[in-house]
C-alpha cells in the first residue's frame, strides 16, 4: 500500500511545483510589442499628474514634486515599503531602463530583472491604463532632474517578502483588461472613468482589502482602515457622499475643500497636490464618473473613543 502512496505522494508534489512556477512566472511587455511612436511629453505631464507618481516618490520634506529620488515609508499590514528612486538617475533610478522596462513595470508589475515588484506599487490599477500613455508618461519622467541616491530597502517579513510569491498573488487579483470605454456614457464621463480607476487608482486606498491584502470587489470605494494604519479612508460612493454635486467634486479635486468648509488632510492632501495641476476639463470628468458612483455600503468605522468635556 505505502509502495504505491509515496509515487503518487511525490507525482503530486512535482505537479503542485510546475503548477505554482507557472502561475509565478513574471509577466513582461517584449520591446517588439512596442510599435514606433512619437511621445506627447505634454501627455506625460498630465498622466503624472493623475498617477500621483511625486505623491509616494518626490523626495521626503522638500517641496519640489518633480525630485523623484523616493524615500517615503510606506506602512501595511504586511510590513513597511519605501518608494524607489525613479528618477533619470542611470546608477539610482531608472536612467538605464528602456521603455518596454518602464511599460512592464508601470502595467505588468515586474521589474527589468525579472521579478515581482511588491503590490504597494499601485500597479493593479495602472494595469487599465492605455499603453501610449504609460509611453507618454516615460517620456515625461526622463525630462525631469535625476536623482542620486539609493533607497533603502523594503522592510517585510518572512514569507511576505518572497517576491516569487507575488505571482499567485497577481493570479487571484489582477486580471489583465485594459480598460473599456462605455458607449451609453458620454465622452467626458468615460474620461473621468479611465483615470479614475486607471491612473488615478482611486479604489487603492478608497476599498477595503482581504486577509491577502486584495481589494474585495463587491466593496469598490466603499471606504475602509487606512491601508497605511491610521484612521479611515471614507466611503465615496451615493451611499456616502449623495448630496455632494458633480460640482464639489471637482471643486474638491482642485482645491481639498469638502462642501461642508473642512479641508483635505494626511494622504488626501498629497492627492491634491496632483490633481490640482490637473485641466479643469480632468477634473470635471473625474466629478462626473465619481459623482454616478452607487451607492455601496462598505465597513463600520470604529467608533470614536475619548473623554467627553
Amino acid at each position: 500500500m505505502l509502495r504505491r502512496i509515496y509515487p503518487a505522494a511525490i507525482l503530486a508534489g512535482i505537479v503542485a511545483v510546475g503548477v505554482y512556477w507557472w502561475l509565478t512566472i513574471p509577466s513582461t511587455i517584449a520591446a517588439s510589442a512596442l510599435p514606433a511612436y512619437r511621445p506627447d511629453i505634454g501627455n506625460g505631464s498630465t498622466i503624472f499628474n493623475a498617477g500621483g507618481c511625486s505623491s509616494c516618490h518626490a523626495v521626503p520634506d522638500q517641496p519640489d514634486r518633480t525630485r523623484l529620488g523616493g524615500g517615503l515609508a510606506i506602512p501595511s499590514p504586511f510590513g513597511t515599503f519605501y518608494a524607489p528612486n525613479i528618477s533619470p538617475d542611470p546608477n539610482d533610478g531608472i536612467g538605464r531602463w528602456s521603455e518596454a522596462d518602464f511599460v512592464t513595470a508601470v502595467m505588468k508589475g515586474t521589474s527589468p530583472d525579472d521579478t515581482h515588484f511588491f503590490p504597494a506599487f499601485p500597479y493593479t490599477s495602472y494595469q487599465h491604463a492605455k499603453v501610449e500613455d504609460v509611453r507618454d508618461l516615460f517620456a515625461f519622467i526622463k525630462t525631469l532632474p535625476p536623482v542620486a541616491g539609493k533607497v533603502r530597502g523594503h522592510d517585510v517579513p518572512f514569507p511576505f517578502n518572497i517576491r516569487r510569491n507575488i505571482g499567485v498573488w497577481k493570479f487571484l487579483f489582477m486580471d489583465g483588461k485594459p480598460f473599456t470605454p462605455d458607449p451609453t456614457r458620454s465622452a467626458q464621463w468615460n474620461r473621468g472613468a479611465y483615470l479614475v480607476t486607471s491612473f488615478g487608482h482611486c479604489a487603492e486606498c478608497h476599498s477595503p482589502r482581504n486577509f491577502l491584502g486584495g481589494i474585495i470587489r463587491t466593496q469598490r470605494f466603499a471606504g475602509g482602515p487606512n491601508p497605511e494604519g491610521e484612521g479611515w479612508v471614507p466611503n465615496i460612493t451615493q451611499k456616502n457622499l449623495g448630496d455632494w454635486s458633480a460640482k464639489d467634486f471637482a471643486y474638491f479635486l482642485k482645491t481639498g475643500e469638502l462642501p461642508e468648509g473642512d479641508s483635505a488632510s494626511g494622504l488626501m492632501a498629497r492627492v491634491i497636490r496632483n490633481t490640482s495641476q490637473l485641466s479643469d476639463e480632468d477634473r470635471a470628468a473625474m466629478a462626473d464618473y465619481l459623482k454616478s458612483l452607487p451607492p455601496v455600503e462598505g465597513p463600520t468605522p470604529p467608533k470614536r473613543t475619548g473623554s467627553k468635556n
